[in-house]
């Protein structure tokens, strides 16, 4: 019998039954998927100052809560997320997340009270649980496993990439656009119409490119009942319960930078005098610089993680994490010049960790539940966004600026001693469920 010969990304190579053509329009649309995840930070930022007009010492508070109320969303509909794109299609959860991502776009410099945030970010948490799970779960689907850490890593440089661009594109067209003569709220308005756009445009993308169905024949498929429980069932094996640890400070790491980060560069640039364009503007500069690190430095750790045990690489990134965020300490002022180094640091580490989490549970996953599992994985990262940033917002209004950096900080340090343990203890061996990860996909 032929073997069908291996279909490759430059040295990536895919796994059975994906095609180039999925391939080249998953890596544009990881490109644009936590780029406009995450300009609702941005924009949420400008929101608060400039059409609302909510004091500065309201602001952690506030933007702690927003994230908290979306990650008890995103908790609720993470699970039933993954059975439908166990069940349905990845494409089409995909792209119905980039439509509600674009919805709450369209709504939000329309509010008028800070109420109305909080009810627009409804739509943006189930948004985010459709392109967060569809995102988590082709990712496993579309590497063979000898190229999951570069495939990882390359996604990690894009979605670094596309925070970049949509940040510091449209995070600094307000202030353009009010130079150009518009006002500051008709400023907001056009900027978030136009993000509202891209996801349009990336919600065809994934329906039209990406690879039909889900990877198993029909009656291969467990029931909706097994794939309900299969996700937390599965964290009986240690390696996917450290990888649902890793997810939790992961995505927790990941929402402090674009929160706090933000905020605290924002507030302090408004402290010397600017106006609220101009310090968002300056605020997103240490948020890009972060990523900007990150990005360089993912191709780099990706083919490194295909060479180590999985957990062993997991400890490694706990520490690259825990110094990127204790260093915070030794920084009073983020608009300083030596800032640039601890943000390098930053984003260094909390590349690292995503990185590492993802590998570690794409190898684990199994064929047939993976939506589900990458859907429990996510909920333990909602988990870790809920509870830092609610704790982190009121630290950093009550405490100091840093204080959400040090708590997240202190979770690595945890965590590496787990990941230390589950190396020792659980040295993983090739068995028959892993092998079948690269059997051919099959769509309905």
């Amino acid at each position: 019998m032929n073997q069908v010969p291996a279909i490759k990304l430059g040295p990536i190579v895919l796994a059975p039954g994906v095609e180039a053509r999925h391939g080249w329009s998953f890596l544009v649309a990881a490109f644009l998927t936590v780029g406009m995840m995450t300009f609702v930070t941005i924009g949420q930022t400008y929101v608060l100052n400039e059409h609302l007009g909510i004091p500065e010492s309201e602001q952690g508070a506030i933007s702690g809560d927003l994230v908290f109320w979306t990650e008890i969303v995103t908790l609720l509909f993470f699970l039933p997320a993954g059975i439908l794109i166990d069940r349905i299609s990845r494409r089409s959860v995909y792209a119905v997340g980039f439509l509600l991502l674009a919805l709450t776009y369209v709504l939000y410099p329309l509010a008028e009270t800070v109420d109305a945030l909080y009810y627009y970010r409804i739509l943006y948490g189930l948004g985010v649980v459709a392109v967060a799970g569809a995102l988590s779960t082709v990712l496993v689907d579309y590497p063979a496993e000898q190229c999951r850490g570069k495939l990882v890593a390359l996604i990690g440089v894009l979605s670094g990439l596309g925070i970049v661009f949509t940040n510091q594109g449209f995070g600094a067209l307000p202030e353009q656009l009010v130079a150009a003569g518009f006002d500051g709220d008709s400023a907001g308005r056009i900027t978030h119409f136009a993000v509202a756009g891209v996801c349009l445009l990336a919600a065809l993308l994934v329906q039209i490119g990406l690879k039909a169905g889900v990877p198993v024949a029909r009656e291969q498929r467990p029931s909706v009942r097994q794939l309900f429980v299969s996700g937390f069932s599965e964290a009986r094996n240690p390696r996917v319960a450290l990888a649902y640890s890793a997810a939790f400070i992961a995505r927790g790491d990941q929402s402090v930078n674009a929160t706090f980060l933000i905020l605290w560069g924002t507030l302090a640039a408004k402290a010397t005098g600017m106006s609220s364009a101009e310090a968002v503007m300056n605020g997103t500069l240490i948020f890009v610089i972060a990523q900007i690190s990150a990005l360089v430095w993912a191709p780099i750790l990706g083919p490194m993680l295909d060479r180590l045990d999985r957990a062993t690489g997991l400890a490694i990134c706990m520490v690259l994490a825990a110094i990127g965020n204790l260093s915070l300490l030794l920084l009073d002022n983020p608009l300083e010049r030596i800032g640039i180094l601890f943000f390098v640091l930053l984003g260094i580490g909390q590349i690292s960790v995503f990185l590492a989490a993802q590998s570690l549970i794409g190898q684990e996953a199994p064929l047939t539940k993976r939506g589900s599992v990458l859907g429990a994985f996510n909920i333990s990262g909602a988990f870790g966004i809920l509870l830092i940033t609610l704790v982190g917002g009121r630290l950093f209004d009550a405490v100091d600026p840093r204080a959400p950096f040090v708590v997240v900080g202190v979770i690595n340090i945890l965590l590496f001693l787990a990941s230390l343990a589950v190396r020792l203890r659980t040295p993983r061996l090739p068995d028959a469920r892993q092998a079948g990860t690269d059997n051919p996909d099959v769509a309905p």
